[in-house]
Formats: C-alpha cells, structure tokens, sequence
C-alpha cells in the first residue's frame, strides 16, 4: 500500500484516520483549474486527485478572490509591526459612587417600576418582574 492510500484511508464511519494531508498553492491551483475545463465536475476532479469535493469548492472560492496565487499568498501573511509595553495598571480604590441629581417626577407607565437605591443608582423594570431575580439585582448594587 502507497502513501496516498494510507493518506485517505478511513474508518467505517467515513472519517479520515490517516495523517492530514498538505497541497501546495500550486497543486491547489491546478486542482481548481481542471474544475473550470468545459464538462468537469467537481466531484469527478477531487475524486480523482484524493480530495474531499467541499475542499475543492473552497479552494475555488479562494481562487476566485485570487489567494491561491503565489505572490498574493505571501503578501496576505506579511508581518505587522508590534511594541511590547509595560501593562496600564489599574487604580487599587474605587472612586466614589456617582450622585445623580434628582429630577422632576416622570409618569411612570403602569406596568414598569422604578427604584431609587441610596447609592443614586436606579432601576427601572418593564413588563412582568421576577421577585427573586430582583432582589438578588438590588442587593447587588447597593453593595457595590
């Protein structure tokens, strides 16, 4: 038994069990090249070479944007420029809570309910309310 038969052998579920195999741009590109011949088909082309008919249709859609050229691969995989710096450190005390000035009374709508908590947070809740969920919510911003 070859190399390429090991490469593509598979379990009984279908499923590869060899090693994963690697084609070069070229290889790519003339695999897609025979697709686009008058009467190819795409099963029939990655069949005959080994390759899964959906990697094949991938590869012609990086074809078709030009990535399977040599050139334009290796321009697409240039290296940006990068400064390594000493991490922002973030300050040990929290600031104090925000006062938000009182404002006129609004019209509350009749199924919402807003709550002022002594830290000048507020919450306002809308439509059905789950009792237990609130008061975990309340509890949780009074303490900060």
């Amino acid at each position: 038994m070859d190399n390429s038969a090991e490469a593509s052998a598979t379990d009984t579920l279908g499923q590869r069990t060899g090693p994963r195999q690697r084609h070069t741009l070229e290889e790519k590109r003339r695999i897609v090249e025979e697709t686009h011949e008058r009467g190819a088909s795409v099963a029939v082309v990655a069949r005959r070479h080994g390759v899964n008919a959906n990697q094949v249709f991938g590869w012609r859609q990086l074809y078709r944007r030009g990535l399977l050229e040599v050139t334009n691969a290796q321009s697409a995989l240039a290296m940006l420029p990068v400064k390594v710096t000493i991490p922002t450190l973030l300050p040990t005390e929290r600031s104090a809570p925000r006062v938000v000035p009182k404002e006129a009374p609004r019209r509350i709508a009749a199924d919402s309910i807003e709550i002022e908590l002594g830290n000048g947070r507020c919450i306002r809740v809308h439509g059905r309310v789950d009792i237990k969920a609130l008061s975990r919510i309340i509890d949780a911003l009074e303490h900060r």
